[in-house]
């Protein structure tokens, strides 16, 4: 009986959702929230800021798609459960920025944190239970 060289689909699943997300990112940016920015009257200096705060989160989306996916193809899971679990601390920080800057900001914009909250919920569970897959023994 042959064994897939996959161990651990949700790692699989995860590093695929976060490329998706590192696209979608910046074509949102690119389509919707940067050129209102540059449009605007913001100083040049905010305007780059943004720029490449936005893509900063682009590129950490993409470089979290391909460490799951390599940590899904990793032999000894046990040895990238770490991994997991920072991505996981640096996801709950962003959230946290997120939910905390809309509550000091715009107290009325809690409800648009929503979807935010739902995705960010369902990709760290994904991780946990990547994180709860066992080396199955040959």
């Amino acid at each position: 009986m042959k064994t897939s060289v996959i161990k651990n689909y949700y790692y699989l699943i995860v590093g695929i959702l976060s490329i998706l997300f590192s696209f979608t990112h910046a074509w949102n940016g690119q389509t919707t929230v940067l050129p209102i920015i540059n449009a605007s009257s913001i100083d040049l200096a905010t305007q780059t800021a943004s720029f490449y705060v936005w893509h900063i989160i682009t590129v950490e989306n993409f470089i979290f798609g391909v460490s799951f996916l390599v940590m899904a193809f990793y032999k000894d899971l046990s040895k990238v459960k770490f991994t997991a679990w920072f991505i996981i601390v640096i996801l709950l920080s962003r959230w946290g920025v997120i939910f905390g800057s809309t509550l000091f900001k715009n107290i009325n914009g809690l409800t648009n944190t929503l979807t935010d909250l739902i995705v960010i919920i369902i990709y760290i569970g994904l991780i946990i239970l990547g994180t709860r897959q066992k080396d199955k023994i040959q």
